[in-house]
């Protein structure tokens, strides 16, 4: 392989289908089973990617080309048999998959228009390809046991503690640092994989596949189901099934959350609960930035898709497949919108918009409490999905 052969992960066409998580990161660095997109496509590349992603995105995650330009949307969830397919790429050849591209190869710093131009190769195994927000909790048990299955290779767990109740223990894999006790995890149905100094707490019953990663926190009592995966520093508490947690969040306490998206920095608060299922049975329709409108889907299941730095009240209640949008505040009686635009201040009552420099200020605080800040560049971030927001606002 040349050594000016360089990586570049692409924001595609999926990038509106998944906001409102791609506002404040490109799509590579979305967190789907027990890592992130970009942390996947490096371990399979055996190298280093950048970003190609949006123009206000660009200072925070900057693109580096090199002589010869290896473009992969990440949506696609990577295996060994693709990387090695596009690791063989030459110039002008793409590798595709039921007519769309995976990965260019290109000496250009821009990509290819025209796929008819290329050589196409076309991609004999089947792949899992991450379209929408809804895909997140969906393929999340799927992509969990992969990412399992790669990171446990050959290792060997930590000692889990006598006053533990364990079901199929070669499934649950438990990092160094890691503290559980006096808590019930069945892996019959999937893996559990407790990462680096994560905590279980007492009379905590967790039913895989599960991720708690690093430096998480799951609170005293609660009761994980399947599909679910708690992000690095994240406290979570109460009943949680198929929830996908980035990083950085709380649910400290009861209340449930079920076929769920949560960003990095919320805070859910006590004894909130999200519906997950419409009392009719009915299929649901979920938010669609790119039409602006509601689409309809073949889900009968659908609950929270948060928004980082998002945050609600105690005793909160959202209806089936509420989207809100980034660092907006919800808060009182009763159960506000379906979708609730960027910086968003209110509930059922009605919404304004959330003063900007309150928002950083608020955000702060939070961030405060980890020993972390906004950078500048975060500041920008924020300050451009305030602007872009205000339409949907209807800024009053």
């Amino acid at each position: 392989m040349s050594k000016s052969l360089n990586f570049i992960l692409f924001d595609g066409k999926e990038r509106n289908q998944l906001l409102p998580f791609t506002y404040t990161r490109p799509v590579a660095e979305i967190r789907i089973g027990i890592d992130t997109l970009k942390q996947k496509w490096e371990y399979f590349l055996g190298q280093q990617c950048s970003f190609l992603t949006q123009d206000y995105l660009d200072s925070k995650f900057p693109s580096k080309f090199g002589e010869i330009n290896i473009f992969i949307n990440p949506t696609y969830i990577p295996s060994m048999a693709v990387a090695k397919v596009i690791l063989s790429l030459k110039k002008n050849q793409v590798l595709t998959f039921k007519g769309a591209a995976v990965a260019y190869c290109s000496s250009n710093t821009t990509l290819p228009e025209d796929l008819n131009r290329l050589d196409q190769i076309e991609c004999s195994e089947e792949l899992t390809h991450i379209k929408a927000s809804t895909d997140l909790f969906i393929y999340n048990s799927k992509v969990l046991k992969e990412d399992f299955n790669r990171i446990t290779k050959g290792r060997i767990s930590e000692v889990i503690e006598e006053s533990n109740r364990v079901v199929n223990s070669s499934q649950i894999f438990v990092e160094s640092g890691a503290k559980v006790s006096c808590s019930i995890l069945n892996a019959t149905d999937g893996p559990i994989y407790i990462g680096a100094n994560a905590e279980i707490m007492e009379g905590s019953i967790l039913r895989g596949s599960i991720a708690v990663c690093e430096n998480a926190t799951v609170k005293m009592g609660a009761k994980i189901y399947g599909g679910t995966t708690i992000g690095p520093s994240s406290k979570v508490g109460g009943e949680l099934s198929n929830a996908l947690f980035l990083g950085y969040s709380n649910k400290g306490h009861d209340g449930f959350i079920g076929n769920a998206v949560i960003g990095e920095w919320c805070n859910i608060g006590a004894a909130s609960d999200a519906s997950n299922l419409k009392n009719n049975y009915s299929k649901i329709r979920v938010w669609n930035y790119e039409t602006q409108n509601f689409s309809k889907t073949e889900l009968q299941f659908c609950g929270l898709l948060m928004g980082d730095f998002s945050r609600c009240g105690i005793h909160s209640m959202f209806n089936t497949a509420t989207v809100v949008g980034i660092n907006s505040n919800v808060f009182g009686t009763g159960f506000p919108r379906t979708f609730i635009p960027s910086f968003s201040f209110g509930g059922a009552h009605g919404f304004q918009t959330h003063a900007f420099a309150k928002a950083i200020e608020s955000n702060n605080a939070m961030m405060e409490r980890r020993g972390k800040s906004l950078s500048d560049q975060d500041i920008e971030i924020l300050q451009h999905v305030f602007d872009v927001s205000s339409q949907l606002r209807k800024d009053r």
